[in-house]
């Protein structure tokens, strides 16, 4: 079956379209490509289009008559949220909502929903589970948090069913090198750590003064294989009839800034020198989020959750594509 997916050119988006064509649906990537890129969309049409455009999407719709949403197009940099919210609530808010009432005209498509853990904001208990309050401390976690309102909303008012993926930091690439990792500007710590290991640069550490075993900040990484893999779960869920519900995606472990470069020293046999930097705003010295509910509800389990795995996965897609 034809399955629509907003973002379809972009990192995780990509990843995901594969993992659709893999279970033999045909994918509809619809991107702008502002920030998702043409050779990502390998797996299906690819249409150009802007979520806020309410014919070009109605247009699609028509076209496909898809059997489902995924939604993953959106802005997500946590610093440009900051300095400059209105792009942000914008295209993530704005744009949703063109989305949806397109959705809803055409006769309410059930929705699988990108979000994320910035939603809960700073952690008043480890691990986090989905009832932890949600109370974002950027702009970016607000907007993915208003699109969960209203997805919930929607559902209340006209039966629009959903499944909200709030997951923790992406990581890794394809196995296959197909596709990877390929932002501009890269915030992430993987794709910049393995960056410094290769041009023989230095990668910033954001304190070193935390609360932790060796003084960085501690994440859950999460491999992008299964984060599709796990959105095609949800989509079966939602075409067998399940209910909304709001998932995290988690390998319930966290790894150290420091662990992360250690490993990818090992992984690339290359030395990653490191430059000290103050904290940044806002950074919680924890997050290692609780995924129990999406392995009962979906059946989902993480298969690459070895971080010398995601960071084997993501240098092989960086050589490969011979990415700086």
């Amino acid at each position: 079956m034809n399955i629509l997916v907003t973002g379809g050119a972009g990192f995780i988006g990509s990843h995901t379209c594969k993992a659709l064509a893999g279970r033999g649906h045909t994918p509809v990537a619809y991107d702008n490509l502002s920030r998702g890129h043409e050779w990502a969309a390998k797996w299906g049409p690819l249409e150009r289009g802007d979520i806020a455009d309410g014919s070009r999407l109605r247009e699609v719709l028509d076209r496909y008559r898809p059997a489902a949403v995924m939604h993953f197009a959106a802005f997500a940099y946590v610093g440009e949220s900051v300095a400059d919210p209105l792009l942000y609530y914008r295209n993530n808010v704005g744009g949703s909502q063109a989305l949806l009432a397109a959705v809803l005209a055409y006769g309410g498509l059930p929705v699988v929903f990108s979000s994320t853990c910035a939603t809960y904001g700073l952690p008043q208990r480890l691990p986090l589970s989905e009832d932890h309050p949600q109370a974002p401390i950027n702009p970016y976690g607000f907007t993915k948090l208003a699109v969960e309102r209203m997805l919930a909303d929607l559902d209340a008012a006209a039966g629009l069913r959903s499944v909200a993926l709030r997951y923790f930091n992406a990581a890794g690439a394809d196995p296959d090198t197909e596709i990877g990792e390929a932002h501009a500007p890269e915030t992430h710590l993987i794709p910049l750590v393995l960056a410094a290991a290769r041009s023989g640069g230095a990668v910033d550490v954001y304190g070193t003064d935390y609360d932790t075993p060796d003084g960085t900040c501690v994440r859950d990484y999460v491999h992008v294989a299964d984060l599709a893999d796990a959105h095609v779960r949800a989509l079966d869920y939602l075409l067998a009839g399940g209910r909304s519900v709001a998932l995290n995606l988690a390998n319930a472990r966290g790894h150290s800034v420091r662990e992360v470069i250690a490993s990818a020293e090992a992984v690339t046999g290359r030395p990653v020198r490191t430059r000290v930097a103050g904290r940044r705003p806002g950074d919680p010295p924890v997050l290692i989020g609780d995924a129990s509910r999406a392995r009962e509800l979906l059946g989902w389990s993480p298969a690459r959750s070895d971080l010398r795995v995601q960071l084997t996965d993501a240098w092989r897609w960086m050589v490969a594509r011979n990415a700086p």
